[in-house]
């Protein structure tokens, strides 16, 4: 499990302050959501799929914890799991916490009181997610009946038009009697977020809450989740694949490759200092604004994911690594997540000592 995180920093933020220039203390006492040795694994005809491979975090209150990695890496699955919303043919071991609650262990109808109520997704199509025959401000109004029945249909009408106005919707009142085609991208996004805030979850994890939208989207759609964080204290899982979004916005970062946690730490310690090939890797494929691209041309990580059904021996990210020595340890010990110096940081590679004198830059000189 990763360690309780540091109680000396001041836990104020200065609001007019930009977030990635005043990065969240780390929060004290319990976490509220706590992942141990998570293993997710489907039967196929071709054998079997493991998706999720021995992944553990926490998640403290008003804390964004940064998931990153490629497609295929276990990263939804892992979020889905959480909710309880894998189909019955997925194989979960390990432990899920909330608020020492094992969810793993929860019958379905006890999950449903949570989901929703405590625990929140915006999924990552919204446009799929909404129901096309139900106004926007319907099904935000029935996600507040399904766990306050006790509310007045006027009630949940006027906290569907609250919510669409807490998230930048223009004209709440209006727009909550259109239906999801009525809206734009970046709108049907907004009401996805309004709609999992409508019971003031505990924790919301945004499953790339920012695909298919453009540049100038993204950035609203980000800044509505801030606000959301700054006025509910909720605790955020933000899934995505952009580094940028991550630099933005997250407290601190998991990468995850192969269904497993290769390294962690504060978004300091992942920019500044990281200390797995993987990681360095996916920043050395980030242009930088700094410097001239044909001098540093971009990174370009080798070869393709590997099959999660036939996952490599030993570290499975060995065949890709431009460190990796062969025969051993790289392809026949697999290196488990390590702490570093700092109580934060943690690698799983073999030689993540060595990888403390190898930078982004470094990466994209070999590159070249």
């Amino acid at each position: 499990m990763t360690p309780n995180p540091n109680t000396d920093l001041d836990p104020i933020r200065d609001p007019f302050v930009p977030r990635h220039k005043q990065r969240a203390p780390l929060a004290a006492g319990k976490p509220v959501l706590a992942v141990d040795d998570l293993h997710v694994r489907f039967k196929t005809d071709d054998g079997i799929v493991k998706a999720v491979d021995g992944v553990s975090f926490e998640v403290y209150p008003n804390e964004v914890v940064g998931i990153v990695g490629e497609s295929g890496s276990g990263k939804s699955v892992t979020s889905l799991a959480i909710l309880g919303l894998l189909p019955s043919s997925a194989e979960i071991k390990g432990g899920i916490e909330y608020r020492s609650k094992n969810l793993v262990d929860l019958h379905e109808r006890e999950l449903q009181k949570l989901r929703g109520n405590d625990l929140a997704m915006v999924f990552q199509d919204a446009l799929a997610a909404l129901n096309p025959v139900f106004t926007v401000g319907s099904q935000i109004a029935e996600a507040v009946a399904v766990h306050q029945p006790e509310m007045s249909k006027d009630d949940r009408r006027a906290r569907a038009v609250e919510l669409l106005d807490i998230v930048g919707i223009p004209n709440p009142s209006a727009r909550a009697d259109q239906y999801p085609h009525e809206y734009s991208g970046g709108m049907r996004q907004r009401a996805m977020i309004a709609m999992a805030l409508a019971n003031d979850p505990d924790v919301l994890i945004a499953d790339e809450p920012t695909t298919a939208l453009d540049v100038t989207i993204q950035a609203q759609v980000l800044e509505v989740l801030e606000l959301v964080q700054a006025r509910t204290n909720s605790a955020i899982i933000l899934i995505t694949h952009d580094l940028g979004v991550v630099a933005g916005m997250a407290d601190r970062v998991i990468v995850m490759y192969a269904g497993q946690a290769v390294e962690t730490g504060t978004v300091d310690q992942i920019f500044y200092e990281p200390r797995h090939p993987y990681t360095i890797g996916l920043l050395a494929s980030l242009p930088r604004l700094d410097t001239d691209s044909t001098d540093m041309p971009l990174y370009r990580i080798k070869g393709q994911p590997p099959s999660l059904i036939n996952v490599p021996s030993g570290c499975p990210f060995h065949p890709r690594c431009e460190f990796a020595r062969i025969p051993s340890p790289c392809a026949t010990e697999r290196p488990w997540l390590e702490r570093l110096s700092d109580l934060h940081h943690a690698a799983a590679c073999h030689f993540k000592d060595e990888m403390a004198n190898v930078s982004p830059d470094d990466m994209r000189a070999r590159g070249s």
